[in-house]
């Protein structure tokens, strides 16, 4: 098996087209085309991570944290992130990062601190616009449930948790083949009036070239008719943080005992409890202060993340409990939706989690 197999199975889970702007997901070192002899799941990259691929004979580390951010203009080893790739080139070591796309999507990061917080009914926090286009085509009658199969086996038609959606208007269209022509119905020279059906379909952006491959091999005209839009419509799967509940209320020390021992977190900086039971909570893994409006907007109880500063802690203002876990604590869990992405796909091939704790935050 070959590196770019597992790269596609995690894209195709969470497409790079939904990270950040600021963000470097993808393959940093490496071959897409190298065999793949075996695969370390990490956090981040160290030196030491590189060194236990070494020695594990795996070498494809996919990691949440891309190594190289910012980018580099000197690779000469004189900080720990050149030292990395270094180390990996000098190797044939792959490093391949899924960082803010993993986040963006449904099932992502924050879904699997929900999942181990106990929360039910879970949906994004702040969903993402601007990702969602519209097809608009039109076919001959007989063969419109062909054409809509196609476009739904391709990625549209798929709202919220429903797939499959389209919406279809009968009428009929009419053309006249020129010369050099070869119309499916009809005849050269001749006004052809069809009965056509109009198929509207929605679709993530990033599938357009395949939607439209997929509407050309399907449909039976020489020249195809259709339109895409670009929509404002905010993506309900894709976007920033998420909510959920628990079963039942806790009382605030009973959750915040309840986080620390499931998120294996020293300590828990938060601010002012407000006295009021626990049910609607809000999490994003990392640094999420930029989501504290929405959690606000959204009434929850508590917001759980990271890498508050000082400052912003007071922009609770007593309406919601900040729970700041730590960086490293928020995200741990993430090597675990590696394995259980990868290994659903590849069930008896070498995945193996790190052993290393790569948190830099140590406690007295």
């Amino acid at each position: 098996m070959h590196i770019k197999s597992i790269i596609q199975t995690i894209e195709e889970f969470a497409p790079v087209n939904y990270q950040e702007s600021y963000d470097n997901a993808g393959l940093i070192t490496g071959s897409p085309n190298w065999e793949c002899t075996g695969i370390l799941l990490t956090l981040d990259t160290l030196e030491a991570t590189v060194e236990e691929a070494i020695t594990k004979n795996c070498n494809l580390i996919v990691a949440h944290h891309p190594i190289v951010f910012r980018g580099l203009k000197h690779i000469n080893g004189k900080n720990y992130v050149e030292r990395v790739v270094i180390k990996a080139i000098k190797n044939d070591i792959a490093i391949y990062a899924a960082h803010t796309n993993l986040d963006n999507v449904h099932l992502g990061v924050n879904k699997k601190i929900c999942d181990k917080l106990g929360l039910n009914n879970t949906q994004i926090l702040a969903p993402k616009q601007n990702i969602l286009k519209k097809l608009f085509t039109f076919c001959p009658t007989e063969q419109a449930e062909a054409v809509r199969m196609a476009l739904f086996e391709a990625g549209a038609g798929q709202i919220g948790e429903y797939d499959q959606c389209s919406y279809n208007l009968e009428g009929y269209g009419t053309f006249r083949g020129g010369d050099n022509s070869n119309p499916h119905v009809g005849a050269i020279g001749q006004l052809h009036k069809e009965p056509e059906s109009k198929i509207e379909v929605v679709f993530p952006a990033h599938l357009q070239r395949k939607i439209v491959n997929a509407l050309q091999t399907a449909h039976p005209y020489e020249e195809v008719a259709y339109d895409i839009v670009s929509l404002d419509n905010r993506h309900p799967r894709v976007g920033s943080g998420m909510i959920g509940e628990l079963t039942e209320p806790m009382n605030e020390t009973d959750f915040l005992q309840h986080l620390k021992d499931t998120m294996k977190a020293k300590c828990i900086r938060h601010t002012q409890l407000l006295n009021k039971p626990i049910q609607k909570v809000a999490v994003c893994g990392g640094a999420g202060s930029f989501l504290l409006r929405n959690a606000i907007s959204a009434k929850v109880d508590v917001f759980v993340t990271a890498d508050y500063k000082y400052h912003e802690f007071f922009d609770a203002e007593g309406r919601i409990i900040i729970a700041d876990i730590g960086h490293y604590e928020s995200e741990q869990y993430t090597i675990e939706l590696f394995k259980d992405i990868i290994s659903k796909k590849f069930t008896n091939f070498a995945v193996i989690l790190t052993e290393i704790n790569t948190n830099p935050v140590n406690y007295f």
